[in-house]
């Protein structure tokens, strides 16, 4: 796409050069992947769009601000309108999108892709994307970025827990505090495709769009497709300046929650589908006595959930076991001074349930007489069906105007596979993303100051525009910290730590059984929107209690610097140590986390940098955990840690400080508080 007049690369040997498009075209000598594909009827399937308008708009003030510019080119011959808009936010973030639309034509246009392709300068020569499973979300991958294409597609309805997240293209060797690096994410909760290319010729791109099925999207005259955001951010320092365009993003929008996070008590791994009213209760008060200030009832609280087999769709309160309703319970909470919060997965069917007996016509299909394979004896209720998606809604709207939960965990279990719609077969899964908002939407409208958690299986629906509509994301249904501190951190590469659920769990995590202690585990999960999903009544819970409610009330106290400040990551050599932390915005105070991953090669860490302070402050650093927390195992602690540490921000920033030996599957905080400059000094 060109404006008149306008030159830039020569590709191929052509006669002519033309500015490269965010949307390329070969029809201005592009050989790369195309940045629109698509034909009617097999012809027109090589657009060459002209600009007819620019417009330009600023609007907003400081974080929040946005400068738009804004483009509108037609292709005459094929009948088709082109709108691309790109925005610069006030956070340093780029972002993009696209509106492609049918201006006629004796055909449908059928849209087979539209991808958004940012340019990045050629220094950038390493990619780093993201794979995973369950359990083990958000796992890194880095390759050479070679002459040719890195493809990335989750085909799964969701962005899946091996999603690639997000692409970061940079010099060799970028880590959190260096190298230049540019990041590009798809805001978008169903089918992903991302892509880095680099052309023969040196050129090289990154981004991407929603992953469109064949006969998905068809534009008849008048109609509009419009892409997902892709948002770009660049760094001259590494990841985390990159992320922390991301954070102020997120934390510039309207609805981004600003009180306190409540710390969360989850019964999902105390009770799992074992309702019983007395254990409830007991639960809820030992909850209280801990410092819980939400409590939340997962699976197996409506119709014929006694496993998870049976009951999806049929959104009642199962009366065999709550006779009286859920009131009580909902109630009780209120009253031990907590929030009261419901799991719910609107979007899947049992096919052993009153729903799916009664509308078998409502499941997702490929439209050939046959049902997709079952997962987790699971279907996905089609919510493009019109009836489908208002029984939800209805039900929805109906157990939160009865209950008053203040949060709503909402989980997406299964993969979509085969899902088609039973009216027309045509594929479904861009057209269920957007009901999918649609429900969130409406339920935000009809109860301000709801709020909903993302969770799919644990981490497998992550992403911006989701983030536009929830209020944290469930990273992980693995609570076991020795996984979660890779998971978390490279969650935070997108989101910032308030919006990231993180509980401690059992003293053996329930999914990798692996036992760890309370120290590990508390300190791992103090950097998130902290929780508990552990049976607090439970006798290693009950003998633990005293402890369990100071990492509770330490981390009250401090999350007003945790969720507010910048993350910071430091490059470690040695991979069996991690350290990171979170600096105040105002650098007169921060809480850094030291853990041991690992046995080390050498019986020492040595020195450890502690980033993003203030280099002319000076600071005293002390160790940091709540009265009568245990001493891990085998500390060998440096001579400064009994009276603390004055050093100053840049000595923690290039030197570092000695940190203790510790034992593998350790952790250690660090407070670093300002006392003033040297020359104060």
């Amino acid at each position: 796409m060109v404006e008149s007049g306008r030159g830039g690369y020569a590709f191929g040997g052509l006669d002519e050069s033309h500015e490269a498009s965010v949307i390329p075209e070969p029809a201005w000598g592009w050989f790369g992947t195309p940045g629109l594909e698509g034909s009617r009827a097999g012809r027109h399937h090589s657009p060459r769009f002209e600009v007819r308008a620019l417009s330009r708009d600023a609007r907003g003030e400081g974080d929040a601000s946005v400068q738009e510019l804004t483009v509108a080119a037609v292709d005459d011959a094929a009948e088709l309108g082109l709108e691309i808009r790109l925005q610069l936010l006030g956070s340093g973030l780029l972002r993009t999108r696209a509106s492609l639309t049918s201006l006629g034509g004796d055909a449908p246009y059928e849209l087979d892709a539209l991808r958004l392709l940012l340019p990045v300068p050629a220094q950038a020569r390493e990619v780093l994307d993201f794979t995973g499973r369950w359990i083990r979300e958000r796992t890194p991958q880095r390759t050479p970025l070679t002459v040719g294409t890195r493809l990335r597609e989750s085909r799964r309805g969701k962005p899946g827990h091996d999603a690639p997240f997000v692409m970061a293209l940079g010099e060799p060797g970028f880590g959190f505090a260096r190298g230049e690096v540019w990041v590009a994410h798809v805001a978008w909760s169903g089918d992903v495709r991302m892509m880095a290319e680099r052309s023969r010729e040196g050129a090289t791109v990154v981004g991407g769009g929603d992953l469109v099925r064949a006969g998905e999207v068809r534009l008849e005259a008048g109609d509009t497709y419009v892409s997902p955001w892709v948002y770009g951010a660049y760094s001259a320092a590494g990841l985390d300046a990159a992320a922390a365009r991301f954070h102020r993003h997120l934390r510039a929008r309207a609805g981004h929650p600003h009180r306190p996070r409540p710390v969360t008590v989850n019964t999902w791994e105390a009770v799992y589908f074992d309702h019983d009213h007395d254990r409830l209760l007991a639960l809820a008060e030992a909850a209280a006595r801990v410092g819980a200030e939400r409590f939340v009832l997962d699976d197996g609280w409506f119709r014929h959930r006694r496993a998870d087999n049976a009951g999806l769709g049929d959104w009642h309160v199962d009366e065999d076991v709550y006779p009286e309703g859920l009131g009580f319970l909902a109630n009780r909470v209120r009253e031990l001074g907590m929030e009261f919060g419901l799991w719910v997965e609107p979007e899947m069917i049992n096919p052993d349930s009153d729903l799916a007996r009664a509308h078998p016509e409502w499941i997702a299909q490929p439209g050939d007489g046959r049902l997709p394979l079952t997962a987790r004896h699971q279907q996905v209720l089609d919510l493009t069906h019109p009836e489908a998606f208002a029984y939800l809604e209805e039900r929805l709207h109906a157990l939160v105007a009865e209950l008053r939960p203040a949060y709503l965990k909402w989980d997406h279990n299964r993969d979509l596979l085969e899902a088609g719609s039973s009216v027309h077969g045509r594929p479904i899964g861009r057209a269920q993303t957007l009901a999918f908002y649609r429900l969130l939407d409406g339920l935000r409208a009809a109860f301000p100051g709801l709020e909903i958690e993302s969770c799919s299986g644990g981490g497998a629906r992550v992403d911006l525009e989701v983030l536009e509509r929830t209020d944290r994301v469930w990273a992980s249904d693995c609570n076991d910290p020795l996984e979660r501190q890779s998971i978390q951190r490279w969650t935070q590469l997108l989101v910032p730590p308030e919006m990231i659920g993180a509980h401690i769990g059992p003293p053996r995590a329930h999914t990798t059984h692996r036992t760890s202690t309370l120290t590990f585990r508390a300190a791992t999960a103090m950097f998130g929107h902290l929780g508990i999903e552990w049976d607090v009544t439970s006798p290693e819970a009950v003998e633990a209690r005293d402890e369990l409610a100071a990492w509770v009330a330490l981390h009250r106290k401090l999350r007003g610097l945790l969720h507010t400040g910048s993350v910071v990551n430091s490059d470690v050599d040695d991979p069996a140590c991690a350290v990171h932390g979170v600096v105040a915005a105002d650098l007169r105070s921060a809480v850094f986390s030291v853990a041991s991953l690992a046995l080390s090669e050498t019986s020492t860490v040595g020195l450890v940098r502690l980033g993003g302070l203030d280099p002319d402050v000076v600071y005293r650093v002390a160790p940091l955990a709540p009265e009568g927390a245990g001493e891990g195992p085998g500390r060998a602690l440096p001579r400064w840690w009994v009276g603390g540490a004055s050093l100053t921000g840049r000595v923690l920033a290039e030197r570092g400080i000695q940190v203790p030996a510790l034992s593998p599957e350790d952790a250690v905080l660090l407070h670093v508080v300002a006392e003033g400059t040297p020359r104060d000094r």
